[in-house]
């Protein structure tokens, strides 16, 4: 008798369907099961290495960043229950004592003030502001994400997200801030959000988060991705 190419002999166990790819090890979608030790970026598969994004420089080591999933039915992330929500005290500071780093992963979650005006999340070095994050919830009638840098004593170019704007006021979020060589990336709710240059090189002497105005913290931590 013949078999199909891959179709297993009688008393083995079944092979992949004829034309399956081999799938190589990895971490889960965020919300499946048996996800490996460590953190994981939002949606991140493990990838093979392969070319770059079109037009995009080779980046220096450091963690792969993945193509941005789309919303998955059945997959959302959900928010803590009201059990695990313990508040922190706001405004909310936190020294980090070796610096920021790559592959380091902040991750903040809360809940936004029914009414929000506005919150803030800075990494600082001294009087200098490395990272300015802003959630605006009225900015001359508008929502918007806006960063920047304070250097000096001066702010530099704002870089504003509009399109985007993932919070809701009343409504509990989870975010994540991943330092790479030459930049931050932001995550909010398992979705990459936004990116954002080194204007300040010096990445160890940013020694303080710092998180204000219309939020409620349930968690702050921070860790290193392997």
């Amino acid at each position: 008798m013949s078999f199909w190419p891959g179709q297993p002999q009688n008393g083995q166990s079944s092979g992949l369907w004829p034309g399956q790819p081999q799938q190589p090890p990895g971490p889960a979608w965020p919300g499946q099961p048996q996800q490996p030790p460590g953190p994981a970026w939002p949606g991140q598969p493990q990838q093979p290495p392969g070319p770059a994004w079109p037009g995009q420089p080779q980046p220096p080591p450091g963690p792969a960043w993945p193509d941005q999933q789309p919303q998955s039915p059945g997959l959302p992330w959900s928010p803590p229950s009201a059990s695990q929500q313990i508040p922190l005290t706001v405004p909310y500071d936190m020294n980090l004592p070796n610096g920021v780093y790559n592959k380091m992963l902040i991750t903040i979650m809360g809940l936004v003030k029914p009414n929000a005006d506005k919150f803030t999340i800075d990494l600082s070095a001294g009087n200098d502001i490395a990272f300015h994050l802003n959630i605006c919830f009225n900015e001359s009638g508008k929502k918007m994400i806006v960063r920047n840098s304070l250097l000096k004593g001066s702010w530099g170019r704002q870089e504003k997200e509009l399109s985007n704007f993932p919070f809701v006021a009343g409504q509990a979020f989870k975010l994540k801030i991943l330092c790479t060589p030459t930049e931050y990336r932001v995550a909010v709710n398992q979705h990459h959000l936004l990116e954002f240059k080194h204007r300040f090189s010096n990445l160890r002497q940013i020694k303080h988060l710092g998180i204000y105005k219309d939020v409620t913290l349930t968690s702050v931590n921070v860790e290193s991705l392997p």
